[in-house]
């Protein structure tokens, strides 16, 4: 650990930051006085294994079950086994600090047996799901959810053994493994194995982003409102389900990640976290600090010792357990700020550090520390919109951890131009500033939607520009300038942020190919409906369809990222930018990428400057494959030489070229 010196790391990179020096320096110092009172003599990586403790663990003498319940007078197993009453065989027996303790023979319990704790507290009781229970189960007729005893005869044997690239830039495919399917129901993971794996294979991503995993009582919160964080979801299929999901992905080379969720969990009493033992503060904070505002849903004591041992535990269990290759963090802003970063534009660089929540980002700096110490190549990414300064710089320089940040301005800025601006109006030069700015200190992950902007009561981007269109002009046969314009515009929007990325790129299932409509879950609002809780991959399959252009495009373009990645690791060189023009292009190693975002004029011999050397086209978005005009001449050959200082470019309307420097 380097020592704080009179100027610290992250100021030498932003001189801007000195004044804001001491809060920079408190929060390391909070840091470091948590580990050492938390952690104490154990290496951090032995000590985030409260899993292996808690929760219910056969043995070869027996069965073992321990929690945590500090303010229990009595606690009881009570399942299938005991006709869901208490027993005196099943009463626990109180060690210390806290944690009471169940050892019962082999034969008392079975697999795929339900159980749950009965909990006695002063004042009341109640039945509850363990909190440290590897697997739940929920009772389709009564939606009601048990702990299960999960021990099949053999365990899941890995077939495929994987380490992710640190050096690889992540290129994400973000899914949701229950709305996978065609059908109007709840996918299953062998069903995505099967069927949707492949095509994110061939479809060039190099990463998986699994959303909610989990267990979460209510399908429709899209995975965020958690129950059981120990838990992967029933309602994908069993555990080694999951797990051949992974091992398939990393058979092909493909990294997988898990959207995590500790920034808050659910309220709910019956299966959540919420009056375990009786009270409310047992794992949260005490209100209302310990209520979200706007999430309705519980905040963690950070601060807590134990709360802390349980969630880097449950950092630890998905990258041993099922064999994740790293996790994006949900909900990063809420847990920096004390107001959670709700009403606050982050204008100035004060804004940063006067309502720091110094618990929680000392807890994620520790969760980064362990998962890296852990695992090599791990990938930490930090759903985070403020852009706090040393996020995701090393703890070593003083930073919080995180190997990139989401750049989540970027969608924001691509649904506020095509809402608000006309297409001739669109300034290319600010364009430009807004996808390439960046703190100097991280990396980040670009996207031009994920599933945010797919969410009922948001439109996806192509849904945006082609709307009621995209039902009846989608056909190969029917001509339509706002579909030939939807077209041309997802293509660039697509490969300039893809492009302009500061370490990788992310997208959401199905928007690839310009996936119609929204994704809106069973709820009592649509009649418990699972229309647009489907992905229609038939669309993209059609011959007959104008979608297939749109994946084809993003298979070129992902095999452009791929193929050239040194290139695009390398610093943005502006060659061009004409604002009258929408044309602008810019270098990335020995890439030229020129882009003419006009709606109607196209340019001959535009001059584009560029380094003196020969060049040859790679990708043109005006290839009839991808549904263009076909109105680039393959066989010109491109010089630039020192009398033309650069190179002369056809640039059609809504089109973009990429030349590779020899």
């Amino acid at each position: 650990m380097v020592l704080m010196t009179s100027k610290p790391w992250l100021i030498e990179q932003d001189p801007w930051l000195e004044p804001n020096q001491g809060s920079i320096e408190h929060q390391q110092h909070h840091y470091k006085a948590m580990r050492e009172r938390i952690i104490r003599d154990k290496s951090l990586v032995e000590f985030a294994s409260g899993h292996d403790f808690f929760g219910l663990h056969k043995t070869k003498d027996g069965w073992v079950f321990r929690e945590w319940l500090p303010n229990a007078t009595e606690v009881y197993l009570a399942g299938e086994f005991s006709d869901w009453q208490d027993e005196s065989e099943f009463k626990l027996s109180k060690l210390k600090d806290g944690v009471w303790e169940l050892k019962l023979s082999l034969d008392v319990l079975s697999h795929k047996d339900l159980y749950k704790m009965h909990v006695h507290w002063p004042g009341g009781d109640g039945l509850r799901v363990p909190a440290w229970a590897q697997r739940t189960y929920q009772d389709l007729d009564t939606h009601d959810f048990s702990a299960q005893v999960w021990a099949p005869e053999e365990e899941y044997e890995w077939k495929h053994k994987f380490t992710r690239d640190p050096e690889q830039s992540p290129y994400i495919y973000e899914a949701h493994i229950g709305m996978a399917s065609e059908k109007e129901r709840v996918a299953s993971a062998k069903e995505f194995e099967h069927d949707v794996l492949p095509r994110i294979v061939k479809a060039g991503y190099n990463t998986i982003q699994l959303m909610a995993i989990q267990e979460h009582p209510y399908y429709g919160s899209f995975g965020y409102h958690v129950s059981s964080l120990f838990a992967a979801t029933s309602r994908f299929g069993t555990p080694e389900d999951i797990k051949s999901l992974v091992d398939a992905a990393h058979a092909e080379g493909v990294s997988v990640i898990l959207d995590i969720v500790h920034s808050h969990a659910v309220k709910n009493v019956n299966e959540g976290l919420a009056c375990l033992d009786g009270t409310e503060t047992q794992y949260f904070r005490s209100d209302p600090s310990g209520d979200h505002p706007a999430w309705d849903s519980k905040i963690y004591d950070y601060g807590k010792s134990e709360v802390v041992h349980f969630l880097l535990s449950n950092c630890k269990y998905w990258l041993e357990e099922y064999r994740f290759d790293g996790y994006r963090f949900d909900g990063v802003t809420s847990m920096l700020y004390d107001h959670h970063g709700l009403g606050k534009d982050f204008t100035c660089y004060d804004d940063y550090y006067d309502s720091v929540d110094y618990d929680a980002t000392s807890y994620l700096t520790l969760a980064n520390q362990l998962i890296h110490e852990y695992q090599p190549g791990v990938l930490s990414i930090a759903e985070e919109m403020s852009g706090k300064p040393g996020l995701a710089a090393s703890v070593e320089h003083g930073g919080i951890g995180f190997d990139y940040r989401l750049s989540m301005g970027i969608p924001d800025m691509w649904i506020k131009l095509l809402k608000e601006t006309e297409d001739e109006n669109w300034q290319v030069s600010k364009l430009m500033h807004e996808l390439s700015q960046h703190r100097p200190e991280e990396k980040t992950i670009s996207y031009a939607e994920s599933h945010d902007q797919a969410l009922v009561g948001d439109k996806t981007v192509f849904f945006r520009m082609a709307d009621s269109k995209m039902y009846d002009s989608m056909s190969l046969k029917s001509e339509d300038l706002d579909i030939d314009r939807a077209i041309a515009l997802h293509k660039l929007i697509r490969l300039v942020t893809s492009s302009l990325n500061r370490g990788g790129y992310l997208n959401f299932m199905g928007n690839e190919f310009g996936h119609p409509e929204w994704v809106d879950f069973p709820r009592a609002g649509n009649g418990w409906s699972y229309k647009y809780a489907k992905r229609q991959w038939n669309l993209v399959d059609s011959p007959k369809l104008k979608y297939k252009f749109l994946g084809s495009f993003d298979k070129a373009m992902m095999d452009l990222l791929g193929q050239h990645e040194q290139d695009i690791k390398s610093e943005i060189a502006w060659t061009t930018i004409n604002d009258d023009d929408h044309v602008f292009s810019f270098m990335r190693g020995d890439l030229l990428f020129a882009f003419n975002f006009h709606p109607n004029q196209s340019f001959e011999g535009y001059g584009v400057d560029s380094p003196i050397g020969d060049y040859e086209l790679v990708l043109s978005s005006d290839d009839p494959e991808f549904g263009g005009f076909e109105r680039i001449d393959k066989s010109v050959r491109y010089s630039a030489s020192e009398e033309c200082r650069g190179l002369k470019l056809y640039l059609p309307a809504r089109t973009v070229l990429v030349l590779k420097r020899k």
